[in-house]
């Protein structure tokens, strides 16, 4: 893959992305305090896409290639593209990953975090840490110069240092006017491979990292991503724009829940 495939964007377009980027943390800002045992995922949706409409803006998921709701909702051995529904009730102790993805003036705003029905048992706990420091490293990386093999080397190398393993079938994606563009932004790989990075550049960084090994299988609802060996899995993303300096943030947290988790 080349860079010249990657869109380069204006600073003016910066703005634009700030204020999509900026709804999609308001919106997972407020399932802090809604996400208690006994909720369903189809309430989580809901809620999501009554607030994503309240601010003039429309959920990027429902119908995009079929899929039948506004958000993924991931619960515990789910990668990734977990379909809401009134029948999958939260119990105490469940992990989920909300992901959200607003269409806000024509520009796409997307982000996720995992959360906690009640409290995480240790062993959760050091999982949901450890994927979030791997944004934070992956984050960290991402500057004019650099490649996208580096980035995905530093959040592996992370990863399998703490005996977790790093998801190879889904990644990253570039995004700006359009859900997904070039590039994939893996989260394994090499240092200097891949394109460099350039000012202008948006895209998400979102590593799925598992409990056991890094195998997943898609159901037969054709959306729906689970660990093979059924082990748990946790994922965090921001948006981010490479800038001249380095990089910035488009989906920040408004109140400090960007790592919505209590501590035991």
């Amino acid at each position: 893959m080349q860079s010249e495939n990657i869109p380069i964007y204006q600073k003016k377009d910066f703005e634009k992305m700030r204020e999509a980027g900026s709804l999609a943390a308001h919106v997972l800002d407020q399932l802090y305090e809604l996400i208690k045992p006994g909720i369903t995922t189809l309430e989580i949706n809901d809620f999501c896409h009554d607030l994503i409409l309240k601010n003039n803006a429309v959920p990027a998921p429902l119908n995009y290639k079929g899929f039948p709701k506004s958000v993924c909702t991931s619960v515990n051995h789910v990668v990734c593209h977990g379909i809401p529904n009134e029948k999958k009730f939260l119990n105490v102790g469940d992990i989920i990953n909300v992901d959200v993805t607003v269409i806000l003036n024509g520009w796409y705003g997307d982000s996720s975090r995992m959360f906690v029905a009640g409290k995480p048992n240790k062993k959760n706990l050091d999982l949901l840490k450890t994927t979030y420091e791997c944004l934070q490293i992956g984050i960290k990386e991402a500057q004019p110069g650099k490649t996208f093999g580096d980035i995905g080397y530093k959040i592996q190398e992370y990863a399998e240092n703490k005996n977790y393993s790093v998801v190879r079938d889904f990644c990253g994606h570039g995004i700006g006017q359009q859900f997904h563009t070039p590039p994939s932004v893996l989260h394994y790989g090499n240092p200097g491979e891949g394109p460099e990075l350039k000012p202008g550049m948006f895209f998400t960084i979102e590593p799925m990292i598992n409990l056991g090994d890094w195998k997943v299988k898609i159901l037969n609802d054709g959306w729906t991503a689970v660990t093979k060996d059924k082990s748990f899995s946790a994922q965090f993303e921001h948006t981010i724009g490479i800038t001249e300096e380095g990089n910035e943030i488009f989906t920040l947290s408004q109140n400090n829940t960007d790592f919505p988790i209590n501590d035991l």
